[in-house]
């Protein structure tokens, strides 16, 4: 038997054909070279702003800025971190909104010389503070809109520096540290496994070795304009942030939990954007809202990542994308970056369910292993293992995990072995095709969580004796949670109370959509829990505080039907919240759009989550029916408009 654990050396010829064609229509494409990764993450960018100064590096609706007015902007912040904490290395946080502010800061933390750790300011504030604490945070800076919010995270214990109020005398220049390719960039958390999250560490050098692999995969030039459509806490957002800034492009941040997806499809003509990189969720979610009149003519790559992609994901690509523009799968992680990429045309076969995820990238080696760490030989499944010089340092200040994941080389040398959990098989011709996960750790709607850290937070709650969380299929395929609970006693908690203690405790993400109240927990051995015997939560409206109720008029009637063909439930009551019932952001909004489209009326998506029932929706309706919907698209800056001068 051959074992598996070979790095090819460049593409097969049908990939190679397909990356021949992946390039900028009118730019000239510059290779990210190997020796330009030993230097900092700063003086990568400040080259760009050199000899860009004068393109646009940052387009939201509220600002542009131009490369040089973006590095002055993150100057004048580093400067005064420098003013107020000194040079000495330390971790910042960073609580701000995905858009151009948190950009800034981003790499005003970075010229100082210190560490970002990025929070979610939608996130429940027990969960920010464990990460503040843990994370050992000197200082939090806030935007106009989170220094508040920041303030009440602080609670005295950490600084908090406020961007809007800095004083304009701080210089523009650039701070000019001698910053190590070595030092801490920044630590990214996400869920643990022990019931905390935890920090994936990453170094100024590993950033630019995973920006490299991008850039030179999809030959990123100044031309290009990035979608920016993941939070900034997520490590996926590395990719489009630092593939676009250190290489002279532009990168637009569209934020979908604040935006919604309805303007998406718009906002991608509008902005002529030319790489669009998401989840698969929301690429899927996208699909349903096409109509076929769009005209994507900018957009020439389109990467799906955080979860596995599928053949009717490339459907949906081949039949509303451009024939020149390109689908791309590849296998990526916070503690590895991208290990590997498969190229898809409009003429690519898709043979199975999955899509592949391809071929090797230069610098990482996959091996397949068994439980015992023996290498596998092709089609046989095994843990996906990377060996490279470029994984991250380790998970912050747990030593432990640390040692169980990374791996030192058994053949010597100065790579290690990262055990990513991931199931894999391999092709005679060395492409990697996923076959799932091997422990409890999923990928839901793009974010990491560890299915244990769930259960935790239900058993933290009083009147849960037992709980199990596992993953379904939702109405539109996607993997959804599913909560098993056990109550103690003669408890009588709903689905409402318990989503309720959840949203406290833990992000959105992390609430199962469907819980299921069982008077016991099926085993199969003592203390373990029969999975398979878990019963499916089917159509079933879930139980809530409020009492069902039904229609009352044809506009009620209509939206009830919307609901309940989005959310796969059998009835849906006209006073029940849209969450309670297992639904999210994303699904919200094609909710929103499908009212649109039924009513022909404007509903924004802060009106959604500030009515969710649909009572209350149906009362806006009314009142905007008669009115033609506004629904604008995403209005353009002029490009040669930019701020903070």
């Amino acid at each position: 038997m051959q074992s598996v654990s070979h790095d090819v050396v460049g593409l097969p010829a049908q990939q190679q054909a397909l990356q021949a064609r992946c390039f900028h229509p009118t730019e000239t494409f510059i290779e990210f070279r190997k020796e330009e990764i030993d230097q900092s993450i700063p003086a990568r960018f400040e080259d760009q702003v050199r000899k860009h100064s004068q393109r646009l590096a940052i387009k939201t609706k509220e600002n542009a800025l131009t490369y040089d007015a973006l590095n002055r902007a993150a100057n004048r912040i580093a400067h005064a971190l420098l003013a107020r904490r000194g040079e000495g290395q330390e971790q910042v946080a960073i609580l701000c909104h995905q858009g151009a502010v948190a950009i800034t800061a981003m790499l005003a933390v970075l010229k100082a010389g210190k560490t970002y750790v990025p929070l979610d300011p939608m996130a429940p504030n027990p969960r920010n503070r464990q990460i503040l604490g843990d994370a050992q945070i000197g200082l939090i800076l806030a935007d106009a809109e989170t220094v508040s919010l920041a303030a009440d995270l602080a609670q005295n214990e950490f600084g908090v520096m406020s961007i809007a109020r800095l004083e304009s005398s701080f210089s523009s220049d650039n701070p000019g540290l001698g910053i190590s390719p070595d030092r801490l960039s920044y630590i990214m958390y996400t869920s643990g496994s022990t019931g905390e999250p935890k920090g994936v560490m990453q170094n100024h050098r590993n950033v630019l070795y995973k920006t490299r692999g991008w850039v030179n995969v999809v030959h990123i030039s100044p031309g290009d304009r990035l979608s920016l459509l993941r939070s900034l806490d997520v490590s996926g957002s590395i990719r489009d942030l630092f593939g676009g800034l250190l290489c002279g492009a532009t990168v637009l941040p569209f934020d979908v939990k604040r935006e919604g997806q309805m303007h998406l499809a718009d906002w991608l003509v509008d902005e002529e954007i030319t790489i669009y990189n998401s989840v698969v969720t929301l690429f899927r979610n996208l699909g349903s809202t096409l109509t076929g009149s769009e005209s994507f003519a900018s957009v020439r790559v389109i990467k799906l990542s955080g979860e596995p992609v599928r053949k009717r994901d490339v459907e949906i690509y081949k039949k509303y994308f451009p024939s020149h523009c390109l689908a791309i799968n590849m296998l990526a992680s916070a503690e590895v970056g991208s290990t590997r990429v498969y190229f898809i045309d409009k003429e690519t076969a898709i043979p199975d369910t999955l899509v592949p995820i391809g071929y090797p990238l230069e610098g990482c080696e996959v091996l397949l292993l068994d439980n015992d760490g023996n290498k596998l030989g092709f089609d046989e499944v095994g843990e996906i293992a990377v060996r490279s010089r470029y994984l991250s340092p380790g998970y912050w200040r747990r030593s432990d995990l640390t040692q169980a994941c990374f791996l030192a080389d058994p053949e010597g040398g100065d790579a290690r072995i990262f055990r990513t959990g991931d199931l894999g098989s391999m092709r005679p011709d060395g492409c990697l095709v996923h076959r799932g996960r091997k422990d409890f750790h999923v990928k839901i709607r793009g974010y990491s969580v560890e299915i244990a850290e769930v259960e935790a937070a239900l058993l933290e709650l009083d009147a849960v004796k037992q709980a199990v969380v596992t993953t379904r299929a939702n109405a539109q395929g996607n993997q959804v949670l599913v909560g098993y609970v056990v109550l103690t006693g003669k408890s009588t908690l709903t689905v409402s109370a318990i989503r309720k203690a959840l949203a406290a405790k833990v992000p959105d993400y992390m609430i199962p959509s469907a819980f299921i109240f069982l008077d016991s927990l099926p085993l199969i051995g003592p203390g373990k829990v029969n999975v398979r015997a878990l019963p499916d939560p089917g159509k079933t409206r879930p139980d809530l505080e409020v009492p069902f109720a039904l229609p009352r008029d044809p506009v009620e009637e209509k939206i009830v039907k919307i609901w309940s063909e989005i959310l796969g439930l059998n009835e849906v009551g006209i006073h029940d919240r849209f969450l309670e019932l297992g639904g999210d952001s994303l699904l919200a909004t094609r909710v929103i759009s499908r009212i649109i489209v039924t009513f022909r009326c404007d509903l924004p998506m802060r009106t959604f989550f500030a009515e969710p029932t649909v009572a209350a929706l149906a009362a806006v309706v009314a009142r905007n029916e008669t009115k033609p919907s506004t629904s604008e698209k995403i209005k353009r800056a002029p490009r040669s408009k930019h701020i903070w001068k």
